[in-house]
């Protein structure tokens, strides 16, 4: 085979109709479009009309509640801290911190609060990471190994 002899799919490409050639073409005169009225014209886009019956994004009922400034926090699971240890990206010697985990490529850059340490995987090596929360599980496996995490407590609400 050559890549001149080289063909689609029977059917993979389906031929255009030229539209408004005469009424023998059968897409002639109004061209498929009906007659008159707002969508007979071009350029026009009613994304969520349904032709007076409520539109379905008005039917659903809204759940939950998105706060406008809620934090974001990036995961890292332990076994992708191990990789990264054992690829020679992070240096167990030094304390790790999320600038650390930042230059090694284990958090992606962008808006997020902080890094949140999740305890998926195992991990061998003695670390000393501070980060800004931590599951129980991540603090076992990593306290098991030898380290240490640090997680910085929450303020205490004011009385008042």
């Amino acid at each position: 085979m050559k890549l001149n002899e080289l063909r689609d799919n029977e059917g993979a490409r389906k031929k255009f109709r030229k539209v408004g050639r005469g009424i023998g073409s059968g897409k002639g005169k109004t061209s498929g479009r009906g007659v008159k009225g707002q969508k007979a014209r071009t350029g026009v886009a009613l994304n969520g009309f349904e032709g007076g019956q409520l539109p379905i994004y008005r039917r659903l009922p809204k759940r939950g509640f998105n706060p406008l400034n809620r934090k974001i926090y990036s995961p890292l699971n332990l076994a992708r801290l191990e990789a990264a240890i054992e690829a020679g990206r992070l240096d167990v010697s030094q304390p790790i911190d999320e600038a650390a985990l930042r230059a090694a490529g284990l958090v992606r850059k962008g808006k997020v609060a902080g890094v949140r340490l999740l305890g998926v995987g195992s991990i061998t090596k003695a670390v000393k990471i501070s980060v800004s929360g931590a599951s129980a599980a991540a603090i076992a496996a990593i306290e098991q190994a030898g380290g240490s995490v640090t997680v910085p407590q929450a303020a205490e609400p004011a009385e008042g």
